[in-house]
């Protein structure tokens, strides 16, 4: 298999070169805009790029408000922050997911549980987090939910949409809502998927996205964080820019707050590559047809968007009938100058979340010795 997928995806992307897992683009207005941006001397947190772009993917996404962060990670942080997650706490996350997520959390002085996955789209299962609930959570005469066993407040619950696949979102809010959890969706990978027709990162109460390196757009870095109302937006707006009162000249601080403001330069490469997104969406799906077909006769399943949803296709990825194809595909493909991956390591594998409560975590185990990505940039040719 490994040889025909070596050839298939040199065909695919037309070079002998290596290829690398997902690389960025810059065909259209990047270096118009960033000129411009150097022109005006606005190259830092202030300028006009930075409204234009939250502005864009507001539209784009249709949510309440959306805010610029320098990364995803600091979007995460914010939005669990205004979750009321705080030191102490328990947040309900998945265990095969970017450390990003934890690390969110961790930040907060707060702890990750980690629940199991559903086996169509890898994200966090509604069975699995249901069950670790009613076993081990309790609501208090507050209604507040706590750990049976601690009395530790459990304040959130964290899918990610893993891939780009959307999770089961009307399922995960019918029991952030019986428990009284925020829900908080990480859709860093998710910008131009829907469940069902909401945009993901639009149903909870806050959502994240990333635009890294890796991502379907990029501004070299920096993230978003989505708002489900208005009001929070103001806060979350206020919050990221160092909590400062509007002034002409006085420095007034009226609060704790971060400074994870996206720059005015990083603002511009996004104008100008969302410009492009509708392309690269397009771009997307014939690369995954075009793995579903090859892949169609194989023992190999391609991982394919749900019934309920519309991925887009981020990253693409196939579950390897054994670990052992999956390690041979890996060495294989790798060695032959086309770049494949494995899934994270699961995180309550990693030293500093090894102590984290957990649920049985058997299909996030299984997606973790079966799981590769594919090579996912979208085609050149597909957007000149």
């Amino acid at each position: 298999m490994h040889t025909e997928l070596v050839q298939f995806v040199r065909d695919l992307y037309q070079t002998q070169d290596f290829i690398p897992l997902h690389v960025p683009s810059f065909t259209g207005n990047e270096k118009a805009y960033l000129n411009q941006t150097i022109d005006s001397t606005f190259v830092s947190s202030v300028g006009e790029f930075v409204d234009q772009f939250e502005a864009q993917i507001q539209t784009f996404t249709r949510s309440q408000r959306a805010i610029a962060t320098v990364n995803g990670t600091a979007a995460l942080h914010t939005a669990l922050y205004m979750a009321n997650v705080r030191a102490g706490d328990l947040v309900l996350t998945q265990a095969l997911t970017f450390v990003a997520t934890c690390n969110a959390i961790h930040q907060l002085g707060a702890q990750p549980v980690f629940i199991d996955i559903e086996p169509q789209t890898f994200g966090l299962c509604p069975k699995a987090t249901e069950f670790w609930l009613e076993n081990n959570a309790q609501l208090d005469s507050d209604g507040q939910c706590r750990h049976k066993q601690t009395g530790a407040r459990i304040q959130a619950l964290v899918p990610m949409h893993t891939f780009g696949h959307p999770v089961r979102l009307a399922e995960l809010l019918a029991l952030s809502e019986k428990w009284n959890l925020c829900l908080v969706e990480d859709a860093a990978e998710s910008l131009g998927s829907y469940y069902q027709e909401h945009h993901t990162g639009t149903l909870g109460r806050f959502g994240v996205l990333s635009f890294n390196g890796n991502k379907i757009i990029t501004t070299g870095g920096g993230g978003m964080l989505l708002c489900r109302n208005s009001e929070d937006g103001g806060v979350a707006k206020h919050l990221t820019t160092t909590a400062k009162q509007p002034h002409p000249y006085e420095f007034y601080h009226d609060q704790p707050g971060f400074n994870y403001r996206m720059p005015n330069l990083n603002a511009a490469l996004g104008c100008a590559q969302i410009e492009q997104l509708e392309a690269r969406l397009v771009s997307k799906r014939r690369i995954a047809h075009l793995y579903q077909e090859f892949f169609a006769e194989s023992d190999y399943r391609f991982v394919a968007e749900p019934s309920y949803g519309r991925s887009n296709y981020w990253l693409n990825a196939i579950y390897c009938p054994s670990a052992q194809a999956r390690n041979e595909l890996l060495e294989k493909t790798n060695a032959q100058g086309v770049m494949t991956r494995p899934v994270w390591q699961l995180m309550h594998r990693l030293p500093m979340y090894q102590q984290c409560l957990k649920g049985e975590l058997t299909y996030a185990e299984q997606a973790e010795a079966h799981l590769v990505n594919l090579p996912s940039s979208a085609l050149m040719r597909d957007l000149l």
